[in-house]
């Protein structure tokens, strides 16, 4: 009896703009605006001592830009200029703000370069985003409506 693997998908490229709060599975081809390094330390890993750097990018397409937030060999791949492919990256809410970041189940693979320009007006990590309770809201409005109802 002989398996079959399932086809392989393609990918689906996202722009930028279309990235929302709390999502995953995205892939982009974006450009590395900047790179800063926020936090390098050496971490005891049994009997070695591992390297943890953080690194957070700004990087971006045609339709806009966010913070990616590079980890350890992520930081190598992440130079000003460079054209990278993100593949099954998430949003991080951090600060209520959204945070690109590509874990151990993603890619970053450093491609040719693209012909786009970097849109940095419209930077997506400047929103700020706010959880509200959706059942509270609910109880609210529908207060309100009786109060309209009694008067």
């Amino acid at each position: 009896m002989e398996e079959t693997k399932p086809a392989k998908r393609k990918p689906v490229f996202k722009k930028v703009d279309q990235l929302k709060p709390d999502t995953k599975g995205h892939t982009l081809v974006v450009k590395v605006v900047s790179s800063k390094m926020v936090l390098q330390k050496a971490r005891p890993d049994g009997i070695q001592v591992r390297q943890m750097r953080i690194a957070e990018c700004l990087v971006g397409d045609e339709t806009g830009t966010i913070i990616f937030t590079a980890r350890n060999d992520q930081v190598d791949l992440m130079t000003t200029g460079a054209t990278v492919i993100l593949r099954n990256a998430k949003i991080d809410m951090f600060k209520g703000s959204m945070r690109l970041a590509v874990d151990k189940w993603g890619r970053v693979e450093v491609t040719e370069p693209a012909s786009f320009a970097v849109k940095e007006e419209n930077n997506l990590s400047m929103v700020e985003y706010e959880l509200i309770d959706v059942n509270e809201l609910a109880n609210a409005g529908a207060r309100e409506v009786i109060s309209v109802v009694e008067k």
